[in-house]
């Protein structure tokens, strides 16, 4: 079942699909925290291109929060499955609260994470999107939304693996998919990795730390 060691191995293998961003000065991975952070700092340093990160939060259904009712990204961009809230008579009162409880999460994490460093400016650049794998795909399709209102010169959705029904959903909110495995049935992200532990708070800031040295090293040699 294993596809991958690591999260890190699976960033070498997605690697490889987005060579064609090698050296590309107009390229830049956005990477899902925590989980999709290890995968797009291997790609990041592979393609010699800059990391960062851009957070976007699942909303959970109250009660059964594993189970995504939609995403908000850190500019209030929030999508929704608006026919799952209808099923479960979830009401606008309270999915206004998930919301905000997520999008403070979302800002509690991105100033934690930059520590001071400010948000890229993508205009005009192609965004390469990371996680390390995709079920249902509302938190990338929230971010892609979210970040098509910055103006990029074009949104790439790169992970190691997912659903391929989910794969060609993304594909009318991003400019180009890519994702070198598409199991089917498809099971659980985790499932796919031999070593599937939590990514932490401290290991973003560390990789996006070294990511950011590393490019400095680059510029000044």
């Amino acid at each position: 079942m294993a596809l991958f060691h690591d999260r890190a191995d699976a960033g070498r293998e997605l690697a490889e699909s987005l060579a064609s961003y090698a050296g590309d000065s107009n390229a830049i991975v956005l990477a899902l925290p925590r989980g999709g952070v290890p995968v797009g700092y291997e790609i990041a340093k592979r393609l010699r291109i800059p990391l960062d990160v851009y957070v976007v939060r699942k909303l959970g259904v109250p009660g059964h929060e594993e189970l995504a009712m939609g995403a908000v990204a850190s500019d209030g961009s929030c999508v929704v499955d608006e026919a799952l809230i209808e099923s479960l008579g979830v009401d606008e009162m309270t999915l206004a609260d998930v919301v905000q409880r997520e999008l403070d999460e979302v800002r509690r994490r991105e100033a934690a994470y930059r520590e001071g460093r400010p948000e890229p400016d993508i205009a005009g650049k192609n965004a390469i999107v990371v996680d390390d794998g995709l079920a249902t795909g509302a938190t990338m399709r929230a971010a892609s939304i979210a970040l098509r209102r910055r103006a990029p010169a074009s949104i790439v959705v790169a992970v190691p693996v997912a659903a391929a029904r989910t794969c060609a959903g993304l594909r009318s909110v991003a400019d180009r998919v890519v994702c070198p495995h598409t199991p089917e049935p498809f099971r659980a992200v985790g499932l796919y990795y031999e070593n599937f532990e939590q990514t932490s708070d401290e290991e973003v800031r560390r990789l996006l730390e070294q990511a950011a040295e590393t490019r400095g090293r680059g510029a000044s040699a």
